[in-house]
């Protein structure tokens, strides 16, 4: 029983950062704007949370400025995805060119020259925790933010016009709905909740920014886009099973494990790869997905 509690524990904490990308991801595709900068705002969120957790010693501050530091990142994709017609891959490749590097840069210029910042000393308060049993307050944030996304996207007059940008934007248009308007809010969302994956990470898990803190979540968050069929709830429980396969490289990596550490702390990236190569063409995205759109005149 301790051993599945501690999986189970395991599991929902390193799920959390992850379901905060993919929610982004959910949101901002499903209006139409492909975001695959996750991985370089969640590296952003996480510099900045660390960062003002540690100067104003408030880990609830840091972690929204996380999300807000995300947010504003994610601006330039909206304006170069939406307002400029710019390819949405190139651009998200871009922002997380720069997310990434901005981040190592600010750290170094905040902190004495180092790439990692100074341990914060208070982190995230645990919703429970015993020597059996522990949960980040970031787990049951992450899944009241999953059940808020589904009932506005299938329970709300918004989320039916998000949808319908995200499918048809010209019907959307004639019905008077604002498509660039939509989009722009739906791609900052986006990034204001990767920001908040990234503050999960170093204010609940590993309490400082590194370079290599986030080391490829980001794009396990967009598997678990896809694997979801761009719907929130499918999405959340596809970034528990990316999360149980994080945890997987930690139990198997015992002293007594017959397994070679580098393969075992790969199966996370094995997971993703194995998923997006079975149902990457299978999940069928919203049909105005990565296409600009220009009003008619």
């Amino acid at each position: 029983m301790d051993s599945f509690l501690f999986v189970l524990s395991t599991t929902l904490m390193y799920s959390a950062p992850l379901i905060f990308g993919a929610l982004g991801g959910v949101v901002s595709e499903s209006s139409g704007v492909i975001n695959i900068g996750i991985e370089g705002i969640m590296s952003m969120g996480a510099f900045v949370a660390a960062s003002v957790a540690y100067f104003a010693g408030d880990p609830w501050l840091g972690f929204i400025a996380g999300g807000i530091a995300g947010g504003v990142l994610s601006v330039l994709h909206a304006v170069a995805s939406i307002f400029l017609k710019a390819d949405q891959t190139i651009s998200g490749v871009a922002i997380n060119f720069i997310g990434s590097g901005l981040s190592i840069f600010l750290c170094g210029l905040f902190f004495d020259g180092k790439n990692v910042t100074t341990s914060i000393k208070n982190k995230l308060p645990k919703i429970f925790n015993n020597s059996n049993f522990s949960v980040d307050v970031t787990v049951l944030i992450s899944f009241l933010l999953a059940i808020l996304i589904w009932f506005v996207f299938y329970k709300t007059k918004w989320g039916l016009r998000i949808r319908a940008v995200g499918e048809h934007p010209a019907t959307a248009d004639s019905l008077g709905i604002n498509v660039r308007g939509i989009r722009s809010c739906c791609v900052i969302l986006s990034g204001f909740l990767s920001g908040l994956g990234g503050s999960a990470v170093t204010l609940a898990i590993v309490s400082q920014f590194s370079p290599f803190c986030i080391s490829g979540q980001g794009f396990m968050a967009l598997a678990a886009v896809i694997f979801g069929k761009w719907k929130p709830l499918n999405a959340y429980l596809a970034c528990v099973f990316f999360g149980f396969s994080q945890v997987l490289s930690i139990v198997f990596n015992g002293p007594e494990s017959i397994f070679p550490s580098v393969i075992l702390n790969t199966l996370p990236y094995i997971f993703t790869i194995a998923v997006l190569i079975i149902f990457v063409g299978k999940s069928i995205p919203p049909k105005a997905n990565g296409i600009s759109y220009e009003k008619e005149v």
